[in-house]
């Protein structure tokens, strides 16, 4: 049975609840939008959208944004960068960071060694180059993707580990606490 471009919205509606469907639009946010926009994408009623968001906001998950006239909402980025370092943290040893970062520049400087360049900029700047076939340029455009995204995890592996021996302690702390409050 074929299915037809609505059978996806069809899907989404069924396997998720308007709510759902709202705080999902909400998380992926990368400029900011009005209610509008994210009812819209949602396939949700304006008021529940509305309320959501207020929800959203309330639990410093999004900001508001004034623009004139117009109320937009954007994620709180630095929540969502503490929150990717404080997984990175719960979800891996150090060593296990440590090894990734290795990887990651082991493979950043195999692609400075392959393209003769020393960043993803220089490399982007050889696509102008009019000697390169279709199958090159495409690699290449596939490299800088990888590299750009190889850069932000290595950032943010970098604040783990720096971060890394504060997340347990607290983490403890925390638990002390939690225990001594129940005997």
């Amino acid at each position: 049975m074929s299915e037809s471009p609505g059978d996806g919205v069809q899907s989404w509606a069924e396997s998720m609840n308007a709510r759902e469907r709202i705080r999902s639009v909400a998380e992926t946010l990368r400029e900011p939008r009005s209610v509008n926009w994210i009812s819209e994408q949602a396939d949700a009623a304006w008021g529940t959208t509305s309320e959501e968001l207020q929800a959203l906001v309330e639990q410093g998950q999004l900001r508001r944004v004034e623009d004139g006239e117009t109320t937009r909402y954007r994620p709180d980025f630095t929540r969502l960068l503490f929150e990717e370092i404080r997984t990175l943290i719960e979800e891996n040893t150090r060593e296990e960071l440590r090894n990734e970062l290795a990887a990651i520049t082991e493979e950043i400087e195999e692609w400075q060694a392959t393209y003769d360049v020393e960043t993803w900029e220089d490399l982007e700047q050889s696509l102008a180059d009019g000697d390169l076939g279709s199958e090159e340029l495409r690699e290449r455009r596939d490299v800088i993707a990888f590299w750009r995204e190889n850069e932000e995890d290595r950032r943010l592996i970098k604040h783990a580990l720096e971060l890394y021996s504060d997340v347990i302690a607290a983490r403890e702390e925390m638990t002390d606490v939690a225990d001594r409050a129940t005997s």
